[in-house]
């Protein structure tokens, strides 16, 4: 007889503790985004069901997806990961922020017509508002090196063209640029290492 597993389920039909395989599956399979992994001790197990999935996964499969990769020792949960998704580029767009300590969405924003860079500019701007108006500097990730670049120039230097079917996007760009000209933040902007550390948390898993 096999050595007794203890099988947690983060993100799945019923998350939990399972001790068979077979229970697992029940509640991980066809479920988008599924997010488990085996322990050797029941102790263990409850402990980390307590704690974010993203600082026990290691080499597992997120819900069938790419593997990824266990956060650095000492990492700082505090804080907003930002991400956009696009449906075609240009496409039907939307962006959202998630708090990595408890993986809660935090805002969420369309779809609109537009392109993923510009709405990861607009994430990332999104979150600087939100949490200069909560009076919190917490760091934000974001994993696209072009929109830290705009943010930190204040300009979306987007070659999408100026349409009546992106004048929408357009005049949230024109807000977003406006709002980085007149204020300022303390708020550390880092990039995501996805090479490293898996798809970024606020990622909508639809690669």
């Amino acid at each position: 007889m096999g050595k007794q597993k203890y099988y947690v389920v983060w993100k799945g039909v019923n998350p939990g503790v399972y001790t068979s395989w077979t229970d697992c599956q029940l509640q991980i399979k066809n479920y988008k985004g599924a997010l488990f992994k085996s322990f050797d001790t029941r102790e263990e197990a409850e402990r980390a069901l307590e704690m974010p999935a993203h600082l026990y996964l290691s080499g597992e499969k997120k819900g069938g997806g790419k593997p990824v990769t266990a956060l650095p020792e000492g990492f700082d949960m505090n804080c907003l990961a930002v991400d956009a998704a696009c449906s075609g580029n240009p496409g039907a767009m939307e962006y959202r922020g998630v708090y990595l300590l408890t993986g809660q969405e935090i805002f969420r924003f369309g779809p609109v017509y537009g392109t993923n860079n510009v709405g990861e500019f607009l994430a990332i701007v999104h979150a600087l508002a939100l949490l200069k108006q909560k009076h919190s500097a917490m760091p934000v990730y974001s994993d696209s090196r072009n929109a830290l670049a705009w943010v930190k120039q204040k300009k979306c230097k987007t070659k999408l063209e100026r349409t009546a079917r992106t004048e929408a996007l357009f005049g949230l760009i024109e807000r977003a640029e406006k709002w980085l000209e007149e204020n300022t933040y303390s708020t550390p902007l880092l990039k995501w290492e996805t090479e490293r550390w898996g798809e970024i948390p606020a990622d909508f898993g639809r690669k």
